[in-house]
């Protein structure tokens, strides 16, 4: 027989899935077709308020699957954070479809709070690729036609923010890469050109982000850039072909000019969500990201 004394160190978790944070009308000209957006929850079992972080996927901005990189929001909830992670509308909605669910969900867990043990003045934000891109927005874009939907007299303001090689500026994906790759970014079938343009079969194609700089730059975090934002975090692969790393280095200096605390990471020897990305040291400097500004 073997006996041990085990000290309590950390609280029980409970997860919470598959709850429906949004419903809204679907992309067709059926207006019987309702989405029904979802998000799981890592909650502590306690009755103390947790600051809260809300991952958003990656995927192209065609997928959301919201269940992935569970080793990020397992390590977050350890830390003593109540992690949500949330679907969102992908192509063939489009933009500013995603920015409106990512608002939405904000706006559920402050409403929820109670239920969820959240400190609703202490929410931060965290995604990966196009789940990047859609954290930046939520952090920085504060225009109005991006507040839709329920509880539209709730705060969608973020206090923390970390994007994993996250799209900026969606006129520049492809800089830095080949003339091929550069190329297939100005095509109308890019997935930035189809997320601001929309799928189109017809005679006349939609054209590339290229061809209407005004409202690329509308849909792009770092034209959103000013004073007062709250602290993001950017990492980055150093050898990531898919979206630039310049993105992230473009973003950190904007960031910068205009006196935002922020901090850019490159992950040497990483490629657009690598096994590199899901290794502790990199788990653990998003982790400390939150403690230092949101506990």
């Amino acid at each position: 027989m073997k006996s041990i004394q085990v000290p309590v160190k950390q609280e029980i978790i409970d997860e919470f899935r598959d709850v429906v944070y949004e419903q809204n009308f679907g992309n067709t000209n059926d207006s019987h077709v309702i989405n029904e957006l979802k998000m799981s929850l890592l909650v502590p079992r306690d009755d103390r308020p947790h600051p809260a972080v809300l991952y958003f996927p990656g995927g192209g901005f065609t997928k959301a699957d919201y269940h992935k990189f569970i080793d990020f929001r397992y390590a977050l909830a350890r830390a003593g954070f109540v992690v949500a992670a949330a679907q969102y509308r992908v192509i063939p909605s489009v933009f500013p479809d995603p920015i409106v669910d990512g608002k939405a969900a904000v706006r559920y867990l402050r409403v929820h709070s109670d239920e969820f043990n959240i400190d609703p003045d202490k929410i931060g934000v965290l995604g990966d690729s196009a789940g990047g891109y859609l954290a930046q927005m939520i952090g920085v874009a504060d225009d109005k036609k991006f507040s839709q939907g329920d509880n539209l007299d709730v705060s969608e303001s973020v206090q923390a923010v970390v994007s994993l090689y996250g799209l900026s500026d969606l006129l520049t994906v492809g800089s830095d890469f080949s003339e091929a790759i550069q190329n297939s970014h100005k095509s109308p079938a890019s997935p930035e050109a189809v997320l601001l343009n929309g799928l189109n079969i017809s005679v006349t194609p939609h054209q590339p982000v290229q061809k209407n700089i005004e409202k690329a730059q509308i849909a792009s975090p770092l034209y959103h850039v000013k004073k007062g934002l709250p602290p993001i975090l950017l990492m980055a692969g150093d050898q990531d072909t898919l979206v630039s790393p310049s993105q992230s280095k473009k973003m950190y200096e904007a960031l910068k000019d205009y006196d935002v605390e922020t901090e850019l990471i490159m992950i040497r020897n990483a490629g657009h969500g690598t096994i590199e990305w899901h290794q502790d040291e990199v788990i653990q400097q998003v982790v400390n990201w939150f403690v230092t500004y949101l506990k």
